[in-house]
């Protein structure tokens, strides 16, 4: 095989491969449970995490929504919605690579990247939000069970309060997708070249790791809006799901460290930042907890979804 195809041949056994650059087409069934067990496993893993997350974002600050108490409230819809949410997106987002195939040195690569990534986001935040919305809200309300917070919400909104936020999940999403995934394959392909065969499944975790971080840091604003549009009491100006009223909200009670612009520079420990987040007595320092978490998280989902891959 050609040294330069090698090179800049993709981890998966869905990128370009060979001499003449032809595409496998993706086994459905590959894509499916790869991408479903990577994504039920991680998010399981990785779930308290997410819960302090969402408990930072919250209105009520993270003590009154519960603190470190009952971190694995609402992960019953978690596990329900993983699967088929991993699933869904990996499905489209190989079939939509493996639609737009061209030359694996093309300067359109990232641009494939991009297309396919956000096109699996918009599919797959239709199994997402809901499931975002019943977990988010449950996080927040540890004494309420899953289902009830299912039940409550179909009662008194109907199916489109379970899809609350569908809007400004897919504006968080995509723009993250459209800077994770061509940094995760131009990483891949870089290292591939270095090193002159394809990447490992470590290497491959490590490239996803720092693109997810890197991808967390310039979304989390928006991640905070939907927590906001998602958690908003019904009848609300938050609850309508405009994106722009609920930053401008956070902007008006909480400045910039509340919107997550400035959570990796702002010092925990300082009185004015605790009084704000409402974390009077949070122990932590350093990164903010969305890179925290998708740091490992999207390591390991990479990983785990590529491994899984060639073994089916």
């Amino acid at each position: 095989m050609n040294g330069v195809a090698i090179r800049f041949c993709s981890v998966s056994k869905y990128s370009l491969c060979g001499v003449c650059g032809a595409m496998e087409r993706p086994g459905f069934m590959a894509s499916l449970v790869a991408g479903g067990v990577a994504g039920v496993s991680v998010d399981l893993i990785l779930y308290p995490l997410d819960t302090i997350k969402t408990r930072l974002q919250s209105p009520q600050g993270f003590n009154k929504a519960g603190g470190f108490r009952g971190i694995y409230a609402g992960v019953p819809s978690a596990a329900i919605g993983s699967f088929p949410n991993a699933a869904a997106f990996f499905i489209t987002y190989e079939y939509v690579k493996w639609f737009l195939h061209t030359d694996s040195s093309s300067y359109l690569m990232p641009v494939k990247h991009m297309l396919a990534a956000s096109a699996g986001e918009v599919v797959a935040c239709l199994i997402r939000v809901p499931s975002e919305v019943v977990k988010q809200r449950a996080q927040v309300s540890s004494s309420s069970r899953t289902f009830q917070i299912f039940s409550n919400v179909l009662y008194q909104e109907g199916i489109r309060g379970l899809y609350r936020g569908y809007t400004s999940t897919v504006l968080r999403e995509i723009p993250f997708s459209l800077v994770q995934f061509p940094l995760w394959e131009s990483l891949k392909a870089l290292w591939s070249w270095r090193q002159d065969h394809v990447v490992d499944c470590w290497q491959s975790a490590v490239c996803g790791a720092f693109a997810g971080g890197f991808a967390a840091v310039v979304t989390t604003p928006l991640d905070v809006a939907k927590t906001r549009i998602m958690l908003a009491k019904v009848g609300s100006s938050t609850a309508s799901g405009n994106v722009l009223s609920a930053l401008h909200g956070v902007w008006q009670t909480q400045g910039l460290a509340g919107a997550g612009v400035y959570l990796l520079s702002c010092d925990p420990a300082a009185p004015e930042f605790r009084q704000r987040m409402g974390v009077a007595s949070l122990p932590f320092r350093g990164p903010g907890k969305i890179i925290c978490r998708r740091l490992p998280s999207n390591g390991s989902h990479q990983s785990g979804r590529l491994h899984l891959s060639w073994c089916l």
